[in-house]
């Protein structure tokens, strides 16, 4: 059992994955928390499936591919809300359009570079592909999403259960939104290479959405989000090395998955 553990060790591509696992849990979970309390699953799907047409013109251009998807993912945002600003356009149905709009530009991208072998990892993740930029990347992200939340986390908390209560003391709930927004942003940018565009959105709702079932505050589901997705995230790095038939992205969701049945079959209701 030891030799399964330790073997993969060996590989310096997996210990860079699994240092990027432990930094984007972090940065997810935590996230995740205010993402499951505001009832912003669907904004984040959007943010993080949008970024796929800004990482993939960034690769065709020669440039960064984390600076694609970070305008990517704010433009989604910033089109949104704007969309939902004019008269008779619902928030839900703003999200969606973009999120249509975005992710088709993505599709046509990858058809006109007549390449998607070369972007599937793009779209499910790849283990190989985490290198030691990526993890300066990753690390940058954790850095300043994780400051954000410390020095916000009395207005977010606020703002995510009272947003009347919020404004009245002054903690501009509709800021604390976009603040929101554009963390979630910088952190599905960083979750780009390590489970795809495809699946990043799930490291945000699953390990919260666990932490909700098992915590009482706000600190607390984000200590029970970051447990569950550190451990599916490792769990999935070994399940994907083991049996390179699996994805790396999928491998990691579908531990990070169990965490959260067992949660919901055994935690005392709420």
């Amino acid at each position: 059992m030891l030799e399964l553990i330790r073997e993969p060790l060996g590989e310096a591509f997996f210990t860079r994955a699994l240092l990027a696992v432990v930094l984007s849990s972090l940065t997810c979970a935590c996230l995740g928390a205010y993402v499951v309390l505001r009832r912003m699953a669907f904004v984040s799907t959007a943010l993080t499936h949008s970024i796929l047409p800004g990482v993939i013109g960034a690769l065709l251009l020669g440039i960064s591919p984390y600076a694609g998807a970070l305008v990517a993912a704010l433009l989604t945002a910033a089109g949104a809300a704007w969309l939902a600003s004019r008269e008779g356009t619902s928030e839900d149905s703003a999200v969606g359009v973009m999120l249509s709009v975005m992710f088709a530009g993505g599709i046509a991208l990858m058809q006109y570079a007549n390449s998607w072998r070369d972007f599937a990892g793009l779209l499910f993740g790849s283990v190989v592909s985490v290198g030691s930029s990526d993890l300066i990347v990753i690390g940058s992200t954790t850095f300043i999403v994780l400051l954000g939340l410390r020095l916000l986390h009395k207005e977010l908390e606020l703002a995510s259960f009272d947003e009347e209560y919020a404004s009245l003391l002054g903690a501009r709930p509709a800021l604390m939104r976009v603040v929101l927004l554009a963390l979630v942003a910088l952190g599905a940018v960083s979750c780009v290479r390590l489970v795809g565009a495809l699946l990043t959105t799930a490291l945000f709702v699953i390990p919260a959405a666990t932490g909700v079932l098992l915590g009482r505050t706000v600190p607390q589901v984000m200590a029970w989000g970051v447990a569950c997705a550190l451990s599916g995230g490792i769990a999935g790095l070994y399940l994907s090395y083991y049996f390179p038939a699996v994805p790396s992205g999928a491998g990691i969701v579908l531990c990070c998955a169990a965490p959260y049945l067992a949660a919901r079959i055994f935690a005392p209701r709420r």
